[in-house]
This record gives C-alpha cells, structure tokens and sequence, in this order.
C-alpha cells in the first residue's frame, strides 16, 4: 500500500473541518495576502485555492497548513485534540527513540502522471504565489524539500529552503552558511562539479516538517520521516541527478548548480542579472526535469511576521529537541521548554529547571543557548523557576522583572550561529553571525531558603478551592 500523501492529509483535516477552500483569487498578490491574514491568528483553517485565474482548475495551491495543533496532529498521525504539551512530549520521546526507517525505490508513481525535460521545461505552469506584495518574485519552494547527496559519503540530505521561480527553467535556492545543503553544495564546487539537485514543492507535511528541523550532519531524512510515519517512504530516483523523491509528491523537479552560475537579487528579493558580483548572490538551478501529477497541489508555508505557518510547527519540535539536549548535556532537573511563536520558534528559548546547585540555571541558559537546536538565530534564552509556567509569557515576564539582577544575571554571547534571514545579524555572507542573551530570571540560589514568598494561593488550596466552587468559577 501506497504511503500517506497530501491528499490523503487535506480529506483527513477537512473531515475534523480545518480546511476551506476558496476559488478565482489570483497569484500575483492576492493568494499572498489572504494567506498573511488567515496566518495571523493560530487555528484558522487550512487554505486551498482552486481556479487560479490564468491557470488549469485544479491546479492548486494549499497554505495556512501548520498552524493549528489539530492539523500537526493530524499530520503526525496523532488524535487531532492532543494538547501542546502532548506534542512537546511526543516529539521527546519520537526523537528519544529516532525510529527509522530506510526507503524503498519503487518504479513509479503518481508524480510521473507528467513528465518534462530539456526545452519542455516550464515550472511557470504552476500557479506560483507571489508571497509578499514586496518580494522580487515568485517562490515556487516554501513548504518544501531540496534533496541533495554528499559526493564523499553517499550520504542523501534534504532541508527545507526557499525557491524562487525566474524563468520556465531557471530557479534559485537560497541556503544559509552552515545550513547541510550549503555545505554538500560547496563539496561539489570545491571538486571543480556542478552539485544536482531536487526540488519537492508538494508533498505531505510531515516531509515538510522534518526538513526544516535541524537532523544531525550525516543522518537521512528519508529514513526520518518513515520512522515519523512508520514504514519505508516509497521513492523514485529523478532521471538525470538519480537523487529520490517519494513518489506520491505532487510537484518535483531536477537540475544542476554550478559554482559560476548565480543569480543576482537586491536588498527584498528582486531578480536584477546573472552573476557579475557585487551583489548578494543565490545559487542557480538549471532545471532539467519537471514532474506533476494530474491536478497539482503547490504547499506554500510563509515567513512573516510570527506566529506563521513558516515557524509555528517548529516551536513544539524544538522545544523537544533542545529538552533532549539538555539532559544530553548534563543538565539535571529541566521541567519544561517553550520556542514562543513570536520569536519564530527560534529567537526566544524559555527553560525551566528545578535548581539543584549554584550555577544551575546558568549552565541550562548557556547550554540551551549553544546546543544544535538552540543555536540557530537564537537572541533570548530565559530561565525560570520550576514554578513558572514556560508557556505564559505574563508568568515569564514576571520572573524576568522580580528574580533578575541585570549586574548579575544576564550573559551575552557573541558571535553565534546566523542567517541574513536575521536582519540583526553581522559579518559576510559566507560567515553569518548573530549575538545572543542568557537571562537568569531564577531566584538567586544562595537567597532561595529567604526569597519573599510568592503572593498566591498554593495548589492544595487551588485543589480545595476549585473542587468546591466549581459552580461559580470561570
């Protein structure tokens, strides 16, 4: 039996009513802005458009698709009511365990319905939004995943980076220093070779979701995502770059990166030339193979202003992951750990800990601030109390305001791990760099036994309270 695809997840998120769909919204701007809306408040449902004007009926366009917890269940194979700290908990225990599952190569596949190569090519037959009323073009690649193969070890990687479409045949990629892809791109330059390269626009979520997590160097995401979804992925290898991509995707297409052959884009994104430097510059993929299956489903996942659909996913898997970390590290006594949203599930990191010993909670901050999945365009790292709740930001805040000392408690750290994705972020760009602050907002661990008593009820009285009062409570 055939995996689970993206159509299988839309009649799964439609069923529990988390999917609408709108038609005759054209892509140019008006996709983009409806998309920014709906995003704007988590919980709104899905967005599908059909009859794209200019475009087939049936060419597609799905977005808005991560954020709400039902449909990251769903998408998980998760009951669609788990609670939040029920994610946070299953991604522990998922990345505890890494299950996987190698993937198996099949002969084809509904992605091969159509097929085109050399002059043929034409990815402008998508009905590509673009996003944002102020970007340079269209982007084919948000909510999807480039596939690349190491040419040392074999070893294949994909990773979620954004793809603008430029002509029928020509598209860029842009991927941060340090990022896996860059440095598997780089390997070929330095070897005198074009790097190949796929592209998967359309494909279920839980692809997206494990290719914008930070999966160790070497590891496979294909073997990831069977042990997500429980058995093999089915793949087929792309004809000219042999790379896999499953075979239930619904847009794919493949091609080749040389090391002089790049694209020049201004400060929002706007395509000004081919390679002549000078400019910031983003690789080019000359496209070779293009495949759809009949009545195409483009996913789109959107940065912008948080929370979006781009980062809201991320913060319970991150959460997980650096929890793993933690305790990974030594870090005895972590209760709980929050990404807000409004940090793009990246730039804010609470912890809270249950201090054991002097330096505690400083040694969680800095460790949390440094660990692989805490360290990427990460500003604030807070830590608090056991007492705290790490997903109340009033709770938080009011940690930061009565249990820390700017002279004392506040670390920074320069020179992390960046991306021009952060606009505060230094140096080149081949050598992106952010700094970052560690803020112990714990009661001070030598005051602990004389610190002013918090001035509200203790939760065998809230027990008492609430078992008696039911009735009149809110």
């Amino acid at each position: 039996m055939a995996n689970k695809d993206l159509r299988n997840w839309l009649e799964d998120v439609d069923s529990i009513g988390e999917l609408q769909t709108v038609t005759g919204v054209e892509h140019h701007e008006e996709i983009g802005g409806l998309v920014d809306i709906f995003q704007r408040k988590m919980g709104n449902p899905a967005v599908m458009f059909d009859e794209v004007p200019g475009f087939p009926k049936g060419h597609r366009v799905i977005a808005n698709i991560l954020t709400s917890v039902p449909r990251i269940n769903v998408a998980l194979g998760l009951d669609p009511e788990a609670s939040e700290m029920d994610l946070i908990r299953w991604w522990r225990d998922y990345m505890g365990d890494a299950p996987t599952h190698a993937p198996r190569e099949v002969n084809g596949g509904p992605l091969l319905d159509n097929v085109s190569e050399g002059e043929a090519v034409d990815i402008t037959t998508i009905p590509t939004p673009k996003w944002h009323e102020h970007d340079g073009g269209n982007f084919i690649g948000t909510g999807c995943m480039v596939v690349m193969k190491d040419p040392d070890t074999g070893w294949v990687n994909f990773g979620c980076y954004r793809v603008q479409s430029h002509e029928p045949a020509l598209a860029t990629v842009m991927m941060s220093p340090g990022k896996h892809g860059r440095l598997i791109m780089e390997k070929y330059h330095r070897r005198g070779e074009a790097c190949p390269v796929a592209v998967v626009a359309g494909m279920h979520p839980a692809f997206f979701m494990i290719a914008g997590l930070e999966i160790p160097y070497g590891k496979n995401e294909f073997d990831a995502v069977g042990g997500l979804m429980q058995e093999p992925i089915e793949v087929i290898n792309m004809p000219k770059t042999g790379l896999p991509v499953p075979s239930g995707a619904e847009i794919a297409f493949e091609g080749f990166i040389h090391a002089d052959d790049k694209v020049l884009e201004g400060p929002l994104g706007e395509w000004t030339g081919y390679y002549a430097g000078g400019q910031r510059e983003e690789p080019a993929i000359r496209i070779e193979t293009f495949m759809h299956r009949d009545n195409p489903v483009l996913t789109g996942a959107i940065p912008a202003v948080p929370p979006n659909d781009n980062t809201f996913y991320l913060g319970t898997y991150r959460c997980g992951a650096v929890w793993n970390q933690l305790e990974a590290a030594g870090v005895p006594e972590v209760k709980g750990v929050w990404a807000h949203e409004a940090g793009g599930s990246r730039m804010w990191l609470t912890v809270s800990i249950k201090q054991m010993y002097g330096g505690h909670s400083k040694q969680a901050g800095m460790i949390a601030a440094s660990c692989h999945a805490g360290a990427y365009c990460n500003r604030w790292v807070v830590v608090v109390d056991d007492d705290i709740d790490p997903t109340n930001m009033d709770d938080v805040v009011w940690a930061m305001c009565t249990r820390f000392d700017p002279r004392e408690d506040m670390e920074t750290i320069r020179g992390g791990w960046s991306s021009h994705l952060d606009p505060m972020c230094y140096d080149g760009d081949t050598d992106r760099r952010s700094a970052r602050v560690v803020v112990d907002a714990c009661i001070p661990f030598n005051r602990r036994d004389s610190f002013p008593i918090v001035a509200r009820s203790s939760r065998e009285l809230d027990d008492r309270i609430r078992a008696k009062y039911a009735d009149v409570l809110p």
